[in-house]
């Protein structure tokens, strides 16, 4: 889990905040950046081919079984498309945008197959090590695909850094090849309308036939808003602001990046530590509240221009409440599976946490360029309050269900 969560990591950083930086330099306006950067909105539209994974075997890599099989196509994928990007550059952005998007396509494929292997690989009182450890291997593939790619571009070429990128995918390819596969017997369908009805149909009816109509409703009203504050970050828009703000890549590579992973990593397992300790619903709560509520530090950097003592206050109180959400939010998506479609259900519950979020961060350059940095962070922080109220009005109603199922 260690080195699938490093492939996870990865493609994620290079298709949005770093990316954002190369094509900063290229001279591309703000506007277009954030929406080029927005490729990695197929993380959070992964559920439309999430089906797939849990019914088609791949032709070759189903020798591997069907989750590693996936995950190697999917590797393989990145590693191609990482290459390819270095090959074509911004200079080419036509094609080079349609790579972009490939790579983070392969890079969601990835991630859905990482996280059904999660599930089904242990029970769910071993799942909180699992996701801890993940992690951990997530968060070191931030720090090479955010600091040490930001530090290197001070002293070569942005093609260089992607190709030593696709290179570090070799890793988890040969932890892949080592693994093995999740014991999860799966009858086969008896026929093609059958197949399409147990892979596309019957994993959002039976969400809906566990929680029953009115509460499944709610609960997915809640898991579109309770990230919002967080993904409405995670696009192109905080790379120029870091440069807006009088920092060099150095300095935003060290401190956001490198620095702040590390912290972010603490709050994991702070946050993993909360889930064993007082449970799901009050750390998810707890972290809901306090993780949005650090988007209004960057109101404070914006008055301390240029100021590093700042940023690292600022990125230390970021990066630590982010951390922290991670655990309880896995934890909480987890509970709400049926095993039976496991990556189908895990994809469209974790990309509806995702895709506001990333659907505000799309139109943010635009948000900004009529408002200013300080009126967007207060933005995306506005969810928070409907968030905590439907956190609060689902932790009994849900509690009782999951108990009785």
């Amino acid at each position: 889990m260690l080195f699938f969560g490093f492939a996870s990591g990865l493609p994620f950083l290079l298709v949005a905040g770093t990316l954002a930086y190369w094509l900063r330099e290229q001279g591309i306006e703000l506007r277009s950046i954030t929406m080029i950067a927005s490729a990695g909105m197929a993380y959070a539209l992964k559920f439309l081919w999430a089906p797939l994974l849990d019914h088609w075997r791949l032709p070759i890599f189903e020798r591997l079984g069907r989750r590693r099989g996936w995950l190697l196509f999917a590797q393989l994928g990145v590693t191609i498309g990482l290459l390819a990007m270095a090959l074509l550059t911004p200079a080419n952005l036509t094609p080079f945008v349609c790579v972009t998007l490939a790579v983070a396509v392969f890079g969601a494929t990835q991630d859905m197959a990482v996280d059904a292997y999660r599930i089904e690989i242990a029970p769910v009182d071993q799942q909180g090590a699992l996701v801890a450890t993940y992690s951990l291997g997530y968060r070191l593939a931030l720090i090479l695909a955010g600091a040490v790619a930001l530090v290197l571009a001070d002293h070569m070429p942005w093609s260089g850094i992607y190709c030593a990128m696709a290179a570090a995918m070799l890793v988890p390819i040969v932890a892949n090849l080592m693994a093995r596969e999740p014991e999860v017997a799966q009858v086969a369908p008896a026929s093609w309308r059958a197949a399409m009805r147990e892979s596309i149909v019957d994993p959002f009816l039976d969400f809906f036939h566990r929680y029953k109509w009115p509460l499944a409703g709610v609960a997915l009203l809640f898991i579109l808003l309770f990230k919002i504050p967080e993904q409405a970050l995670v696009g192109g828009i905080m790379s120029p602001f870091y440069l807006d703000m009088g920092f060099s890549k150095t300095e935003i590579g060290a401190i956001t990046k490198l620095y702040g992973t590390w912290i972010g990593i603490v709050g994991v397992f702070l946050g993993g530590a909360a889930v064993a300790r007082w449970g799901v619903w009050p750390s998810l709560l707890a972290a809901i509240v306090i993780c949005g509520s650090s988007n209004l530090l960057y109101l404070w950097l914006i008055a301390h221009h240029g100021s590093l003592a700042v940023l690292t206050l600022v990125i230390s109180g970021e990066n630590l409440t982010l951390g922290f959400l991670g655990p309880p939010t896995v934890a909480f998506l987890s509970s709400l599976v049926n095993r039976q479609h496991t990556a189908t259900q895990y994809a469209l519950l974790s990309s509806m946490v995702n895709l506001p979020g990333k659907v505000l961060g799309f139109f943010a350059g635009g948000i900004v360029a009529a408002t200013g940095y300080g009126a967007y962070f207060v933005i995306t922080t506005l969810a928070i309050l409907p968030a905590a109220l439907l956190c609060l009005w689902l932790w009994p109603r849900l509690s009782r269900v999951e108990s009785a199922l």
